[in-house]
């Protein structure tokens, strides 16, 4: 397999056209960017955007926008273009597609990130307990968004060689999650990787979930009280390798955590590699991809977040050879082998 370090990767996808929704702030940020770095035209979708009067972040308590996500993809090497879109909304999303289509005639990389979910979760309550309508809505924005995207989106990809389609998910194994409505997010959104790839493995168009490790969003680095320049502070202070009741945030855990351009990087490693079909319908890590391809995070470092927290938290299973042999070939592939 082909090394894709940082600097072989400033010009690996020139003249790719990419498709981030859900780009405002975190790993799509991130994503974004980095694909800026290679060289992309990168569309930067999302619902935070500038206001004509005013210039303010269209959502209350948020500071970023989509418009500041476009300036740094062109900053980085690449064109960004901000586009506010509201991913659940289809008629929205058709117009989106539309414009790339009489843009450029094609897509080659799409990402989906749309997430929006963190104030929704209750972790550690049972089903019974949650708030009801904050869940559904969580699979509103986080999966119904994906298809509805990936919908209108995917023809713009047919006939192009070395296409991808990135679903963004959270863990890269089976186990549970800490609350049903994320966990069905986290899942669905691995399995919804997997059933396309199974639709368009003739198509030359991959399908992969991808998940980075501890992420250094900034809604992360507010909860620890830190910036991307002093965040190893966090890790001085007392009982740094205890969570809170409802969360994963030891800041022992936190000196492990990677920048939302890790994640970013390793989409530019699977975009770039001609052999990605092999990978379509798994899902993989930012940690494990930094392994195989060499890039690093922005401090040079390659996190680790699944060694680590199997030597802190004890070992689980991933999903390895034998999960995905449960996977493929299906009934359905054996009785009706034409379909896709």
């Amino acid at each position: 397999m082909p090394k894709l370090a940082n600097k072989k990767a400033k010009k690996a996808l020139q003249e790719k056209i990419a498709l981030v929704a859900g780009a405002t702030r975190g790993a799509g940020r991130g994503i974004a960017v980095a694909l800026g770095e290679a060289g992309a035209t990168v569309y930067c979708t999302g619902r935070s955007s500038l206001l004509r009067a005013g210039a303010r972040p269209a959502k209350p308590g948020l500071s970023e926008t989509i418009e500041e996500t476009a300036e740094l993809v062109t900053a980085a090497g690449g064109r960004g273009i901000a586009v506010r879109v509201d991913h659940t909304v289809p008629a929205e999303v058709k117009k989106l597609v539309a414009g790339i289509k009489r843009r450029h005639k094609h897509l080659d990389i799409l990402v989906n990130d749309v997430w929006g979910g963190d104030a929704l979760t209750e972790f550690g309550k049972p089903f019974w307990k949650v708030n009801l309508e904050n869940g559904l809505q969580m699979l509103k924005q986080a999966i119904h968004s994906h298809i509805i995207t990936a919908h209108y989106a995917a023809p713009l990809m047919l006939g192009r060689s070395n296409g991808i389609i990135l679903e963004i998910t959270d863990g890269d194994a089976f186990y549970y999650r800490g609350n049903i409505f994320y966990d069905l997010v986290k899942i669905s959104v691995i399995r919804l990787a997997f059933a396309m790839s199974r639709e368009l493995r003739k198509r030359d168009i991959a399908s992969v979930a991808l998940t980075p490790g501890f992420l250094r969003s900034e809604r992360v680095l507010e909860h620890f009280g830190v910036t991307e320049a002093n965040w190893k502070d966090a890790g001085k202070r007392k009982n740094a390798n205890v969570n809170s009741k409802d969360q994963n945030d030891a800041p022992e855990d936190f000196m492990v955590s990677e920048s939302p351009r890790y994640i970013g990087r390793a989409v530019v490693a699977l975009a770039a590699d001609p052999d990605v079909m092999k990978k379509s319908g798994r899902v993989y890590s930012t940690w494990g991809l930094a392994r195989e391809y060499g890039f690093t995070d922005l401090d040079g470092t390659q996190p680790d977040w699944g060694a680590h927290a199997r030597g802190k938290y004890g070992k689980y299973k991933i999903c390895d050879e034998e999960f995905y042999s449960y996977w493929a070939p299906g009934l359905i592939d054996l009785i009706f082998p034409d379909w896709f």
